[in-house]
């Protein structure tokens, strides 16, 4: 599993850009743009019906501007991904994408993204790494502007369907099975994370400096972030109530995202959300 083990143990991982090209351009689409196309609209979404579908994008050479309501946001430099939120998501667009300049660019629809994903397990990893350091600057930001204050919280869906859970306690056995308590302290913010988990039974409550941004119940997961950035822990993760987990290992992790597209899909998936729910809260 070495060649999944990529990802720099920094805050902000760096975007290792000859590696994301060679995965858009080995299950994607080349295209070229004009000046002054809108790539995407703000609120848009893809609708199969139409032969409309949602993608994500890959920037090989000019730059396009972000803006919501009009008002420039960012911009997106050669090299960079972007676009990716409404494709893993499944939600419309949160930005406008213009071509500020001629653009030539690669990218991925649904389909061709999980063919990437068959072929090239550490494409997930990768694009995972891009939005969890998303997710970490808006945590970061909230903090500064004082607009971390709880009560709005992310309340995840099933991530996985109930196979799978099942199927991996039956792999690694009871060992892998804990207990906590309602009330119990499972992870502290800024510990070093060793282990990911999934939610059996009972319910767990996502803290960011002693806030409740989210719930976590069965089917649901979480720690993965520290995993994958391998990065001290941005949240704590408390027991709401009386409840089972199943404790996953880093190798364990990375066989799962190389044998189980499904799985990687999933996690992008979770990750995504929390990453949107973050953002949603600058606003």
């Amino acid at each position: 599993m070495e060649d999944l083990n990529f990802i720099v143990p920094a805050a902000r991982p760096s975007l290792d850009t000859k590696v994301a090209l060679k995965y858009f351009k080995a299950s994607g689409s080349a295209m070229s743009v004009e000046a002054g196309k809108t790539l995407f609209a703000e609120n848009e979404k893809g609708n199969p019906l139409f032969l409309q579908r949602d993608k994500m994008y890959f920037l090989v050479e000019g730059e396009v501007d972000l803006t919501v309501n009009q008002a420039p946001v960012g911009a997106v430099r050669s090299g960079e991904i972007f676009g990716e939120m409404t494709l893993i998501t499944r939600m419309p667009r949160t930005a406008t994408a213009t071509a500020k300049t001629d653009c030539r660019l690669y990218t991925l629809d649904g389909d061709q993204l999980h063919a990437a994903l068959s072929t090239a397990p550490e494409f997930g990893l990768l694009l995972m790494s891009i939005m969890i350091a998303r997710l970490r600057d808006s945590i970061a930001a909230l903090e500064a502007s004082g607009a971390l204050r709880g009560g709005e919280e992310l309340k995840d869906s099933e991530v996985f369907d109930k196979k799978l859970p099942e199927n991996l306690v039956d792999e690694l056995g009871d060992s892998a099975r804990m207990r906590f308590a309602a009330n119990k302290v499972i992870v502290e913010e800024g510990q070093t994370g060793v282990l990911m988990y999934v939610v059996l039974e009972g319910h767990v409550e996502i803290a960011v400096h002693g806030k409740v941004v989210g719930t976590i119940g069965p089917g649901g997961m979480f720690g993965e972030m520290a995993l994958i950035a391998r990065t001290a822990r941005v949240a704590s993760a408390i027991a709401k109530t009386d409840c089972e987990l199943l404790a996953i290992g880093r190798n364990v992790f990375l066989d799962l995202v190389a044998a189980n597209p499904k799985f990687a899909v999933s996690l992008l998936g979770a990750v995504g959300n929390r990453a949107r729910f973050m953002a949603s809260l600058r606003r």
